[in-house]
Protein backbone atom coordinates (compact mmCIF):
# COMPACT_ATOMS: atom_id res chain seq x y z
CA UNK A 1 0.00 0.00 0.00
CA UNK A 2 1.29 3.60 -0.99
CA UNK A 3 1.20 6.23 1.23
CA UNK A 4 0.21 10.00 0.97
CA UNK A 5 4.12 10.65 -0.12
CA UNK A 6 3.43 8.08 -2.87
CA UNK A 7 0.33 10.06 -3.79
CA UNK A 8 2.20 13.08 -4.26
CA UNK A 9 4.74 12.03 -6.21
CA UNK A 10 2.38 10.75 -8.71
CA UNK A 11 1.21 13.37 -9.28
CA UNK A 12 4.76 15.10 -9.73
CA UNK A 13 4.95 12.41 -12.69
CA UNK A 14 2.04 13.91 -13.92
CA UNK A 15 3.99 17.40 -13.86
CA UNK A 16 6.64 16.22 -15.13
CA UNK A 17 5.35 14.25 -18.47
CA UNK A 18 3.74 17.02 -19.35
CA UNK A 19 7.52 19.19 -19.32
CA UNK A 20 8.95 16.77 -20.78
CA UNK A 21 6.37 16.66 -24.29
CA UNK A 22 6.66 12.36 -24.78
CA UNK A 23 3.30 12.05 -26.02
CA UNK A 24 1.99 8.42 -27.46
CA UNK A 25 -0.65 9.11 -29.37
CA UNK A 26 -1.02 13.03 -29.41
CA UNK A 27 1.19 16.25 -29.86
CA UNK A 28 -0.60 18.09 -27.07
CA UNK A 29 -3.53 17.69 -24.53
CA UNK A 30 -6.56 19.38 -26.05
CA UNK A 31 -9.60 20.61 -24.32
CA UNK A 32 -12.80 18.49 -23.43
CA UNK A 33 -14.99 20.85 -25.49
CA UNK A 34 -12.88 20.59 -28.95
CA UNK A 35 -13.63 16.51 -29.18
CA UNK A 36 -16.39 15.33 -31.57
CA UNK A 37 -19.84 14.75 -29.49
CA UNK A 38 -21.61 11.82 -30.04
CA UNK A 39 -24.60 13.72 -28.41
CA UNK A 40 -24.87 16.63 -26.93
CA UNK A 41 -27.33 15.40 -24.59
CA UNK A 42 -26.41 12.45 -23.14
CA UNK A 43 -25.56 10.95 -19.57
CA UNK A 44 -24.99 7.80 -17.63
CA UNK A 45 -23.95 6.40 -14.15
CA UNK A 46 -21.21 3.44 -13.96
CA UNK A 47 -23.44 0.65 -13.05
CA UNK A 48 -24.89 -0.32 -16.42
CA UNK A 49 -22.93 -1.85 -18.75
CA UNK A 50 -21.88 -2.06 -21.74
CA UNK A 51 -22.56 1.49 -22.40
CA UNK A 52 -20.60 1.39 -26.10
CA UNK A 53 -19.93 -1.53 -28.17
CA UNK A 54 -17.88 -1.73 -31.30
CA UNK A 55 -18.74 -4.11 -34.01
CA UNK A 56 -17.77 -4.88 -37.49
CA UNK A 57 -20.34 -6.69 -39.91
CA UNK A 58 -21.26 -5.08 -43.41
CA UNK A 59 -20.08 -1.24 -41.43
CA UNK A 60 -17.74 -0.33 -38.77
CA UNK A 61 -19.66 1.04 -35.91
CA UNK A 62 -19.61 1.74 -32.37
CA UNK A 63 -23.08 1.43 -30.86
CA UNK A 64 -23.67 3.37 -27.45
CA UNK A 65 -26.41 3.73 -25.30
CA UNK A 66 -27.39 6.85 -22.82
CA UNK A 67 -30.04 8.95 -21.22
CA UNK A 68 -31.06 12.23 -22.33
CA UNK A 69 -31.55 15.41 -20.00
CA UNK A 70 -35.60 15.06 -20.44
CA UNK A 71 -34.93 11.26 -19.53
CA UNK A 72 -35.27 9.48 -22.76
CA UNK A 73 -33.64 6.50 -23.15
CA UNK A 74 -31.47 6.84 -26.36
CA UNK A 75 -29.15 5.08 -28.70
CA UNK A 76 -26.50 5.78 -31.23
CA UNK A 77 -23.73 4.73 -33.81
CA UNK A 78 -20.81 6.58 -35.01
CA UNK A 79 -19.66 4.94 -38.21
CA UNK A 80 -16.11 4.77 -38.76
CA UNK A 81 -16.18 5.04 -42.11
CA UNK A 82 -18.64 6.90 -43.35
CA UNK A 83 -17.80 9.74 -40.11
CA UNK A 84 -21.25 10.01 -39.75
CA UNK A 85 -23.33 9.84 -35.89
CA UNK A 86 -27.14 8.43 -35.80
CA UNK A 87 -29.31 8.29 -32.91
CA UNK A 88 -32.76 7.01 -32.25
CA UNK A 89 -35.21 7.34 -29.12
CA UNK A 90 -36.06 4.00 -27.97
CA UNK A 91 -38.44 5.20 -25.02
CA UNK A 92 -39.39 9.42 -24.44
CA UNK A 93 -39.66 10.61 -21.14
CA UNK A 94 -38.88 7.00 -19.18
CA UNK A 95 -37.49 9.18 -15.97
CA UNK A 96 -35.08 12.06 -15.96
CA UNK A 97 -32.30 9.91 -13.64
CA UNK A 98 -28.64 9.32 -14.86
CA UNK A 99 -29.17 5.67 -13.36
CA UNK A 100 -31.27 4.78 -15.87
CA UNK A 101 -28.26 4.26 -18.98
CA UNK A 102 -28.70 1.42 -21.20
CA UNK A 103 -26.78 -1.64 -21.70
CA UNK A 104 -26.49 -3.06 -25.00
CA UNK A 105 -25.47 -6.64 -26.33
CA UNK A 106 -24.94 -6.97 -29.85
CA UNK A 107 -26.43 -10.75 -31.31
CA UNK A 108 -24.92 -13.59 -33.53
CA UNK A 109 -26.85 -12.02 -36.03
CA UNK A 110 -25.86 -8.14 -35.49
CA UNK A 111 -28.74 -7.39 -34.41
CA UNK A 112 -28.69 -4.96 -31.34
CA UNK A 113 -30.45 -6.04 -27.45
CA UNK A 114 -30.78 -3.33 -25.07
CA UNK A 115 -31.40 -3.03 -21.48
CA UNK A 116 -33.07 -0.68 -19.04
CA UNK A 117 -34.74 0.14 -16.19
CA UNK A 118 -35.88 2.65 -14.03
CA UNK A 119 -33.91 3.63 -10.74
CA UNK A 120 -35.21 1.82 -7.88
CA UNK A 121 -38.87 1.18 -8.65
CA UNK A 122 -41.20 -1.67 -9.26
CA UNK A 123 -41.32 -1.36 -12.98
CA UNK A 124 -39.49 -4.09 -14.71
CA UNK A 125 -36.72 -4.32 -16.83
CA UNK A 126 -37.44 -3.25 -20.45
CA UNK A 127 -35.23 -5.22 -23.49
CA UNK A 128 -35.46 -3.51 -26.95
CA UNK A 129 -34.48 -5.76 -29.52
CA UNK A 130 -33.41 -4.45 -33.17
CA UNK A 131 -35.35 -5.31 -36.24
CA UNK A 132 -32.78 -5.82 -38.36
CA UNK A 133 -28.84 -6.45 -38.15
CA UNK A 134 -26.83 -3.21 -37.84
CA UNK A 135 -29.34 -0.77 -38.24
CA UNK A 136 -31.19 1.02 -35.23
CA UNK A 137 -34.36 2.44 -37.24
CA UNK A 138 -36.71 0.12 -36.54
CA UNK A 139 -37.43 -2.17 -33.53
CA UNK A 140 -39.64 -5.40 -32.39
CA UNK A 141 -42.29 -4.78 -29.42
CA UNK A 142 -40.79 -3.97 -26.18
CA UNK A 143 -40.23 -6.97 -24.08
CA UNK A 144 -40.64 -6.55 -19.86
CA UNK A 145 -38.59 -9.00 -17.78
CA UNK A 146 -39.84 -8.78 -14.74
CA UNK A 147 -37.38 -11.01 -13.58
CA UNK A 148 -37.16 -10.74 -9.42
CA UNK A 149 -38.75 -13.91 -7.58
CA UNK A 150 -41.06 -12.05 -5.07
CA UNK A 151 -42.28 -15.60 -3.78
CA UNK A 152 -39.20 -16.80 -2.89
CA UNK A 153 -38.24 -13.20 -1.96
CA UNK A 154 -41.78 -12.64 -0.31
CA UNK A 155 -42.27 -9.52 2.27
CA UNK A 156 -38.51 -7.83 0.87
CA UNK A 157 -38.10 -5.07 -1.30
CA UNK A 158 -38.81 -5.81 -5.55
CA UNK A 159 -37.11 -3.17 -7.36
CA UNK A 160 -35.26 -2.79 -10.52
CA UNK A 161 -32.05 -0.05 -11.19
CA UNK A 162 -28.93 -0.98 -13.52
CA UNK A 163 -28.84 -3.82 -16.12
CA UNK A 164 -25.40 -5.63 -17.26
CA UNK A 165 -25.14 -8.62 -19.87
CA UNK A 166 -23.03 -10.81 -21.39
CA UNK A 167 -23.01 -14.37 -23.24
CA UNK A 168 -20.88 -17.29 -22.73
CA UNK A 169 -19.73 -18.81 -25.99
CA UNK A 170 -18.77 -22.21 -24.12
CA UNK A 171 -22.73 -22.50 -22.92
CA UNK A 172 -24.29 -22.76 -25.81
CA UNK A 173 -24.24 -18.95 -25.85
CA UNK A 174 -26.33 -18.63 -22.77
CA UNK A 175 -26.73 -14.99 -21.75
CA UNK A 176 -26.47 -13.53 -18.37
CA UNK A 177 -27.95 -10.80 -17.09
CA UNK A 178 -27.55 -8.97 -14.26
CA UNK A 179 -29.32 -6.26 -11.95
CA UNK A 180 -29.96 -4.92 -8.56
CA UNK A 181 -33.48 -6.32 -7.87
CA UNK A 182 -34.63 -8.42 -5.29
CA UNK A 183 -33.82 -6.90 -1.51
CA UNK A 184 -31.93 -4.47 -3.51
CA UNK A 185 -28.94 -7.49 -3.71
CA UNK A 186 -27.63 -8.20 -6.99
CA UNK A 187 -29.64 -10.26 -8.92
CA UNK A 188 -29.15 -12.86 -12.16
CA UNK A 189 -31.15 -14.88 -14.68
CA UNK A 190 -30.20 -16.56 -17.58
CA UNK A 191 -31.62 -17.36 -21.68
CA UNK A 192 -30.67 -19.94 -23.58
CA UNK A 193 -32.64 -18.83 -26.52
CA UNK A 194 -31.07 -15.42 -27.22
CA UNK A 195 -33.38 -13.39 -24.61
CA UNK A 196 -36.66 -14.41 -25.92
CA UNK A 197 -37.26 -16.55 -22.25
CA UNK A 198 -35.32 -16.04 -18.75
CA UNK A 199 -35.50 -17.62 -15.73
CA UNK A 200 -36.43 -16.81 -12.39
CA UNK A 201 -33.90 -14.02 -11.01
CA UNK A 202 -32.18 -14.83 -8.06
CA UNK A 203 -29.72 -13.21 -5.75
CA UNK A 204 -26.20 -13.79 -6.36
CA UNK A 205 -24.28 -11.41 -3.75
CA UNK A 206 -25.76 -11.42 0.51
CA UNK A 207 -24.16 -9.44 2.82
CA UNK A 208 -25.43 -9.49 6.27
CA UNK A 209 -29.19 -7.48 6.59
CA UNK A 210 -27.48 -5.49 9.20
CA UNK A 211 -29.59 -2.41 7.53
CA UNK A 212 -32.86 -2.52 5.39
CA UNK A 213 -32.17 -2.87 1.57
CA UNK A 214 -28.33 -2.52 1.95
CA UNK A 215 -26.72 -3.09 -1.45
CA UNK A 216 -23.18 -4.47 -2.78
CA UNK A 217 -22.41 -2.12 -6.02
CA UNK A 218 -21.63 -5.10 -8.55
CA UNK A 219 -18.93 -4.63 -11.42
CA UNK A 220 -18.62 -7.99 -13.71
CA UNK A 221 -16.99 -8.41 -16.78
CA UNK A 222 -16.42 -11.27 -19.48
CA UNK A 223 -14.13 -13.24 -21.32
CA UNK A 224 -17.54 -14.16 -23.27
CA UNK A 225 -16.29 -17.87 -23.29
CA UNK A 226 -16.34 -19.48 -19.90
CA UNK A 227 -15.48 -17.01 -17.41
CA UNK A 228 -17.67 -13.91 -15.68
CA UNK A 229 -15.53 -11.58 -13.46
CA UNK A 230 -17.69 -10.29 -10.34
CA UNK A 231 -15.79 -7.14 -8.00
CA UNK A 232 -18.27 -5.46 -5.46
CA UNK A 233 -18.67 -3.54 -1.81
CA UNK A 234 -20.41 -4.16 0.83
CA UNK A 235 -22.63 -1.36 0.00
CA UNK A 236 -22.88 2.35 -0.63
CA UNK A 237 -19.78 3.84 1.02
CA UNK A 238 -22.18 7.12 2.36
CA UNK A 239 -24.28 3.83 4.22
CA UNK A 240 -21.76 1.88 5.52
CA UNK A 241 -19.33 2.41 8.61
CA UNK A 242 -16.47 0.88 6.40
CA UNK A 243 -16.71 -0.37 2.54
CA UNK A 244 -14.27 -3.09 1.12
CA UNK A 245 -14.04 -4.33 -1.93
CA UNK A 246 -14.63 -7.89 -3.16
CA UNK A 247 -14.01 -10.49 -5.96
CA UNK A 248 -15.58 -13.72 -7.07
CA UNK A 249 -15.31 -15.43 -10.75
CA UNK A 250 -17.88 -17.75 -11.68
CA UNK A 251 -16.69 -20.47 -14.49
CA UNK A 252 -18.58 -24.20 -15.26
CA UNK A 253 -21.18 -23.77 -12.55
CA UNK A 254 -19.26 -23.05 -9.47
CA UNK A 255 -17.47 -19.81 -8.24
CA UNK A 256 -14.01 -19.07 -7.12
CA UNK A 257 -11.27 -17.01 -5.66
CA UNK A 258 -8.71 -15.59 -7.68
CA UNK A 259 -6.15 -18.43 -6.46
CA UNK A 260 -8.94 -21.30 -7.98
CA UNK A 261 -10.10 -22.19 -4.82
CA UNK A 262 -13.74 -22.75 -5.13
CA UNK A 263 -16.02 -20.43 -2.79
CA UNK A 264 -19.67 -22.15 -3.53
CA UNK A 265 -21.21 -24.43 -6.44
CA UNK A 266 -24.21 -22.89 -8.50
CA UNK A 267 -26.63 -24.20 -5.60
CA UNK A 268 -24.49 -22.49 -3.17
CA UNK A 269 -25.68 -19.42 -4.33
CA UNK A 270 -25.99 -16.34 -3.08
CA UNK A 271 -22.54 -15.53 -2.03
CA UNK A 272 -21.47 -13.87 1.03
CA UNK A 273 -18.74 -11.14 0.38
CA UNK A 274 -16.76 -12.69 3.89
CA UNK A 275 -16.21 -15.89 1.89
CA UNK A 276 -15.10 -13.94 -1.58
CA UNK A 277 -11.88 -12.75 -1.64
CA UNK A 278 -10.94 -9.60 0.09
CA UNK A 279 -9.52 -7.01 -2.48
CA UNK A 280 -9.06 -4.01 0.19
CA UNK A 281 -10.37 -4.61 3.14
CA UNK A 282 -11.43 -1.18 4.53
CA UNK A 283 -11.99 -2.47 7.85
CA UNK A 284 -7.82 -2.32 8.77
CA UNK A 285 -7.65 1.06 7.06
CA UNK A 286 -10.70 2.59 7.96
CA UNK A 287 -10.82 4.35 3.96
CA UNK A 288 -13.89 3.61 2.52
CA UNK A 289 -14.25 2.50 -0.90
CA UNK A 290 -15.93 2.45 -4.04
CA UNK A 291 -15.80 -0.13 -7.06
CA UNK A 292 -15.06 1.42 -10.82
CA UNK A 293 -14.32 -1.57 -13.00
CA UNK A 294 -13.05 -5.46 -13.61
CA UNK A 295 -10.93 -6.63 -16.49
CA UNK A 296 -9.42 -10.05 -17.47
CA UNK A 297 -5.91 -9.65 -18.58
CA UNK A 298 -4.08 -11.53 -21.23
CA UNK A 299 -3.55 -14.13 -18.71
CA UNK A 300 -6.51 -14.86 -17.92
CA UNK A 301 -6.52 -12.85 -14.62
CA UNK A 302 -8.64 -9.89 -12.67
CA UNK A 303 -7.72 -6.49 -12.56
CA UNK A 304 -9.48 -3.73 -10.70
CA UNK A 305 -9.70 -0.40 -9.87
CA UNK A 306 -11.90 1.83 -7.41
CA UNK A 307 -11.83 4.33 -5.34
CA UNK A 308 -11.03 5.24 -2.04
CA UNK A 309 -11.97 7.86 0.33
CA UNK A 310 -10.30 8.89 3.52
CA UNK A 311 -12.56 11.80 3.51
CA UNK A 312 -15.00 12.92 0.96
CA UNK A 313 -13.08 15.50 -0.57
CA UNK A 314 -10.60 12.96 -1.18
CA UNK A 315 -11.00 10.75 -3.98
CA UNK A 316 -7.77 8.38 -4.33
CA UNK A 317 -7.52 6.44 -7.55
CA UNK A 318 -6.34 1.93 -7.06
CA UNK A 319 -5.07 -0.22 -9.56
CA UNK A 320 -5.18 -3.87 -8.01
CA UNK A 321 -3.80 -6.68 -9.97
CA UNK A 322 -3.73 -10.08 -9.13
CA UNK A 323 -0.29 -11.50 -9.32
CA UNK A 324 -0.83 -15.32 -8.82
CA UNK A 325 -0.27 -14.79 -4.95
CA UNK A 326 -1.80 -11.96 -3.67
CA UNK A 327 -4.15 -9.05 -4.71
CA UNK A 328 -1.34 -5.99 -5.50
CA UNK A 329 -3.00 -2.71 -4.56
CA UNK A 330 -1.69 0.24 -6.15
CA UNK A 331 -2.52 4.35 -4.90
CA UNK A 332 -2.63 5.91 -8.82
CA UNK A 333 -3.21 9.43 -7.62
CA UNK A 334 -5.57 11.75 -5.57
CA UNK A 335 -8.34 12.52 -8.40
CA UNK A 336 -9.71 15.36 -6.21
CA UNK A 337 -13.29 15.82 -4.44
CA UNK A 338 -16.47 14.95 -6.10
CA UNK A 339 -17.65 16.61 -9.51
CA UNK A 340 -21.37 17.01 -8.33
CA UNK A 341 -21.55 21.03 -8.37
CA UNK A 342 -22.45 21.64 -5.21
CA UNK A 343 -24.70 24.34 -4.41
CA UNK A 344 -23.78 27.46 -2.10
CA UNK A 345 -24.68 26.79 1.50
CA UNK A 346 -25.63 23.08 0.72
CA UNK A 347 -24.14 19.95 1.50
CA UNK A 348 -23.66 17.57 -1.04
CA UNK A 349 -25.72 14.79 -1.52
CA UNK A 350 -23.38 12.07 -3.55
CA UNK A 351 -19.70 13.33 -1.98
CA UNK A 352 -18.05 9.71 -3.13
CA UNK A 353 -19.04 10.54 -6.87
CA UNK A 354 -15.55 10.30 -8.50
CA UNK A 355 -14.38 11.84 -11.63
CA UNK A 356 -13.99 7.87 -12.50
CA UNK A 357 -11.74 5.42 -13.46
CA UNK A 358 -11.88 2.39 -16.02
CA UNK A 359 -10.30 -0.28 -17.68
CA UNK A 360 -9.57 -0.74 -21.21
CA UNK A 361 -10.68 -4.23 -21.34
CA UNK A 362 -9.09 -5.44 -24.84
CA UNK A 363 -5.95 -4.54 -22.79
CA UNK A 364 -6.23 -3.67 -18.72
CA UNK A 365 -2.50 -2.65 -18.51
CA UNK A 366 -4.47 0.74 -19.59
CA UNK A 367 -6.62 2.67 -17.57
CA UNK A 368 -8.41 5.95 -18.27
CA UNK A 369 -9.33 8.31 -15.70
CA UNK A 370 -10.89 11.80 -14.66
CA UNK A 371 -9.29 14.39 -12.11
CA UNK A 372 -8.75 17.56 -11.32
CA UNK A 373 -6.30 20.11 -12.81
CA UNK A 374 -6.64 23.64 -12.39
CA UNK A 375 -9.65 23.39 -11.43
CA UNK A 376 -11.52 20.98 -13.63
CA UNK A 377 -11.90 17.44 -14.14
CA UNK A 378 -9.58 16.30 -17.24
CA UNK A 379 -9.40 12.89 -19.31
CA UNK A 380 -5.63 11.18 -18.71
CA UNK A 381 -4.64 7.68 -20.14
CA UNK A 382 -2.22 5.87 -17.97
CA UNK A 383 -0.07 2.89 -18.83
CA UNK A 384 1.74 0.14 -17.19
CA UNK A 385 3.91 -2.30 -18.28
CA UNK A 386 4.77 -3.78 -14.82
CA UNK A 387 1.09 -4.66 -13.07
CA UNK A 388 1.03 -1.00 -11.58
CA UNK A 389 4.14 -0.47 -10.48
CA UNK A 390 4.85 1.96 -12.79
CA UNK A 391 3.12 4.35 -15.19
CA UNK A 392 3.41 6.05 -18.63
CA UNK A 393 0.84 9.54 -18.51
CA UNK A 394 -0.96 10.78 -21.32
CA UNK A 395 -3.03 14.09 -20.91
CA UNK A 396 -5.97 14.01 -23.24
CA UNK A 397 -7.77 17.01 -22.22
CA UNK A 398 -6.68 19.85 -20.79
CA UNK A 399 -7.22 23.58 -20.57
CA UNK A 400 -11.24 22.92 -20.96
CA UNK A 401 -14.18 25.03 -19.92
CA UNK A 402 -16.43 22.12 -18.26
CA UNK A 403 -15.89 19.20 -16.18
CA UNK A 404 -14.90 15.64 -18.31
CA UNK A 405 -15.95 12.36 -16.25
CA UNK A 406 -17.03 9.29 -16.26
CA UNK A 407 -14.81 7.66 -19.25
CA UNK A 408 -15.79 4.65 -20.82
CA UNK A 409 -13.63 2.28 -22.92
CA UNK A 410 -15.39 1.14 -26.04
CA UNK A 411 -16.14 -2.84 -25.46
CA UNK A 412 -14.34 -4.90 -28.21
CA UNK A 413 -12.90 -1.35 -30.01
CA UNK A 414 -11.05 -1.39 -32.90
CA UNK A 415 -7.20 -1.81 -32.60
CA UNK A 416 -7.09 0.03 -36.23
CA UNK A 417 -8.80 3.02 -35.40
CA UNK A 418 -8.19 5.91 -33.09
CA UNK A 419 -11.57 5.48 -31.33
CA UNK A 420 -11.32 4.58 -27.89
CA UNK A 421 -13.20 6.17 -24.77
CA UNK A 422 -16.05 7.85 -24.62
CA UNK A 423 -16.96 10.19 -21.44
CA UNK A 424 -19.19 12.82 -20.30
CA UNK A 425 -18.22 16.92 -20.49
CA UNK A 426 -20.62 18.06 -17.65
CA UNK A 427 -22.22 22.06 -18.71
CA UNK A 428 -24.17 21.38 -15.54
CA UNK A 429 -24.48 18.26 -12.84
CA UNK A 430 -26.27 19.14 -9.75
CA UNK A 431 -27.68 15.57 -8.90
CA UNK A 432 -28.23 12.54 -11.01
CA UNK A 433 -31.41 13.75 -11.33
CA UNK A 434 -30.23 17.26 -12.30
CA UNK A 435 -27.99 17.43 -15.32
CA UNK A 436 -26.59 18.53 -18.66
CA UNK A 437 -24.10 17.11 -20.55
CA UNK A 438 -22.77 15.85 -24.00
CA UNK A 439 -20.87 12.98 -24.87
CA UNK A 440 -17.90 13.48 -26.52
CA UNK A 441 -15.31 10.61 -28.49
CA UNK A 442 -12.15 10.94 -28.27
CA UNK A 443 -11.46 11.78 -32.13
CA UNK A 444 -11.74 15.55 -33.39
Amino acid sequence: MRNSKTIFLCSLVVIIFDRCGSRSENDRAHSGESYLSLTDNGAWCWFSDPRAIYFEGKHRRTYAGWVDSAGSIMVGFYDHDLKSIETKALRNHLEKDDHNNPSLFIDNEGKLMVFYSKHDTQEPIYMDRARNAEDISAWDPVDELGLNDSVVYAGLSNTYTYTNICQLADEENKLYLFWRGADHKPNFSTSVDNGKNWDRGKILILPDRIYKDRRPYLKMASNNKDVIHFAFTDGHPREEVTNSIYYSKYYKGAFYKANGDKIADWSGLPLKPQNSDVVYDAVKSGEKAWIWDVAENGEGDPVIVYSRFPNDSTHVYYYSVWDHQQWSNHALINSGRWFPQTRPGEIEREPNYSGGIVLDHEDPSTVYLSRVENGKFEIEKWATRNQGKDWNILEMTKNSEFDNVRPFVIRNHATQDSLTVLWLNVKKYRHYTDYQTSIKMNIR
